[in-house]
């Protein structure tokens, strides 16, 4: 059996994708974020004292320059996403529909063009020690992202995607423990498609097709929800929120410890110096 392929789409095709990309993204601004694979979370108080408290934590541990944070305190832990220059998880930007991006939105930032914000994305990607970044979590209402440049995404595949659009997703899903730099320490299991197609328009302003599978794939759809303004705890009920928040605490904890004898001995050795 041959393999199908498509024709390349038309220059009036491409024109129309774009603006029907532009009309989806408007209509997701205007509507706000759909409900979530289990049910429709609810933004209790509870959780936005959780948020608070760990914003006031990360305001702590902004203090720790990265070139002095270990890569890794533990295993499956990151202290490197805790940068000063990541918002905090409870400022609103985080949980609003981006708009649209058009280049115009770069001169009000200093940004010379695409690739130059490409660039400086991955750049802080690796600064946080992440696999994925949305421009709106660094406070740049930009609807893009940058995703993979990392040894577990496969052959070493990166993206910039630009006013990204899901146009399909595979029936078969997988459940997986997923981490975000804006939450630090916090992990969930959730269960997205494996597969996925995604329009978007990349660097250069040029319409793309990417056919994704595997970590790409989940990276992909977990930065698309930071242009939808839906935020990792919301895929989750309560229940298994407040159980991955203690755990997430603990975490913390030990951070904090850590940080403290580390400041000691690099006292005593001052002192001995």
């Amino acid at each position: 059996m041959s393999k199908k392929t498509r024709r390349p789409m038309t220059v009036e095709e491409e024109e129309k994708f774009k603006d029907d990309m532009m009309k989806q993204a408007e209509k997701q601004l205007k509507e706000g974020t759909p409900d979530t694979q289990e049910g429709v979370w609810e933004d209790t108080t509870n959780i936005k004292e959780k948020l608070e408290k760990q914003s006031k934590e990360n305001q702590i541990l902004q203090e720790v320059p990265v070139e002095d944070i270990p890569y890794e305190v533990r295993d499956g832990v990151n202290p490197q996403t805790f940068n000063k220059q990541l918002i905090e998880p409870g400022n609103p930007m985080l949980r609003t529909p981006v708009a649209p991006y058009k280049d115009e939105l770069l001169k009000e930032f200093g940004i010379k063009d695409r690739k130059e914000l490409v660039a400086s994305m991955f750049e802080l990607m690796h600064k946080y020690g992440g696999i994925g970044l949305s421009a709106i979590q660094v406070g740049l209402p930009f609807n893009m992202f940058v995703a993979g440049d990392h040894q577990s995404i496969e052959k070493g595949m990166k993206l910039a995607m630009f006013n990204p659009v899901i146009l399909s997703t595979s029936e078969e899903t997988v459940m997986m423990k997923e981490g975000c730099l804006t939450f630090p320490f916090l992990f969930i299991n959730i269960v997205r498609p494996r597969k996925c197609v995604m329009k978007y328009e990349d660097e250069n302003g040029d319409l793309k097709e990417a056919h994704l599978d595997g970590m790409m794939s989940r990276v992909c759809q977990h930065e698309y929800d930071h242009q939808a303004g839906i935020l990792m705890p919301m895929k989750v009920s309560k229940m298994k929120l407040d159980l991955a928040y203690k755990k997430a605490e603990k975490e913390m904890d030990k951070w904090k410890r850590y940080q403290k004898a580390l400041k000691a001995a690099q006292k005593k050795s001052v002192i001995k110096k």
